[in-house]
């Protein structure tokens, strides 16, 4: 038996060597035969990438979302824990995500040793997290990419066209692009009434009254004024502005936005909070309960619900130019556009109980 055993291996090592040396430069010579493009990212680094990607680590939930909307949801390795801890709306478009490895926990740490294990050819992440963008790139041998829209349109058409490029899908890419401009040309077309007025508008975001983006196009496209605009951000690569209160106050804004992309009971901050609070009662706002939800944006926007906030929030300050608008309507033809099925959106807003906001 013993004998057997040392023939066996005797006169079959060297195939098994030759076939594992053979699957070894296959792959190797499969990465180098793709062809290598420069991405400049959010945090203008200039970036090269063999392309099609082929084995993904998204640690940055906006770029997974377009990744779905791509089609290549399967390329995903791993993510971070966002989007399988707390983001709903992945967990709606992308069941398959909680079934992932998690290999970021706080959003500027990453376990080096399990994303080496997985081998990837590109790792995304978000330019928010400027310490993570730097550790990964020294130490990895993938290239990284650091892209977010910030809350700007453009931003997000670029992503889902870098994006595109990226997996292969440029065609869809444009699909997808075509749909949110030809949307926002129909909204523009809406509001082009002359000396429409615009809202002067203050966005409570992320769970504090004090913390506000300050790209938030959104309001500009639905014929609002975004009065955070004027506000630097807290660090470079952040879309976040903090104020004080006698900013606020100072301000006086028309309509205050209040982050309602939250289930009720996860809210840190409600409608009705603001409404009663008897330090907020001099502003024009509280007075004319002008105080409504919006979708908003974590750090990250849904590519699906950006043309569907910026219809609602059109509905909100210009109700006459968008009567006969329905936004169940218009927003189940945007998430199927980027996702494919029916009944998405009503998904989202059964589980955020959006449906009220739609019945001012």
């Amino acid at each position: 038996m013993v004998k057997t055993k040392k023939l066996f291996f005797s006169v079959c090592w060297p195939f098994l060597l030759i076939s594992s040396f053979l699957s070894i430069n296959i792959h190797a010579f499969s990465a180098l035969s793709r062809e290598k493009i420069t991405i400049k990212d959010s945090l203008n680094r200039q970036v090269e990438v063999r392309v099609p990607a082929q084995r993904i680590i998204c640690l940055q939930p906006e770029l997974l979302r377009i990744l779905v909307a791509l089609g290549e949801g399967e390329r995903v390795l791993a993510v971070d824990r966002f989007p399988v801890r707390y983001d709903h709306l992945a967990k709606i478009i992308f069941p398959e995500v909680s079934k992932l490895p998690v290999v970021s926990v706080t959003g500027e740490d990453a376990n080096l040793e399990k994303i080496m294990e997985l081998n990837p050819d590109l790792v995304l992440v978000s330019p928010s997290e400027l310490n993570l963008t730097q550790n990964l790139s020294r130490k990895l041998n993938c290239p990284v990419i650091s892209l977010s829209s910030s809350g700007r349109i453009d931003r997000l058409l670029e992503e889902i066209e870098i994006l595109a490029r990226l997996t292969g899908k440029e065609q869809r890419g444009e699909e997808l692009k075509n749909f949110l401009v030809a949307g926002l040309e129909s909204l523009k077309q809406k509001l082009n009434r002359p000396g429409l007025k615009k809202p002067r508008v203050y966005l409570s975001f992320w769970g504090s009254l004090l913390r506000s983006p300050v790209n938030y196009q959104p309001v500009e496209l639905a014929g609002g004024l975004n009065l955070t605009s004027q506000i630097k951000p807290i660090h470079q690569g952040s879309d976040t502005a903090v104020l004080k209160l006698e900013t606020l106050l100072s301000w006086n804004p028309d309509l205050i936005l209040v982050h309602g992309l939250y289930p009720p009971e996860e809210r840190k901050i409600t409608v009705q909070q603001l409404l009663t609070d008897p330090g907020l009662q001099y502003l024009k706002a509280v007075q004319e309960k002008k105080v409504f939800y919006t979708f908003g944006f974590w750090y990250w926007w849904d590519p699906a619900l950006v043309l569907v906030e910026c219809y609602y929030l059109a509905w909100l300050f210009h109700p006459e130019e968008m009567s006969g608008v329905d936004l169940m309507v218009e927003g189940e033809k945007s998430f199927k556009k980027f996702y494919g099925q029916e009944g998405l959106f009503k998904a989202l807003c059964d589980r955020i109980k959006a449906h009220e906001w739609f019945k001012k």
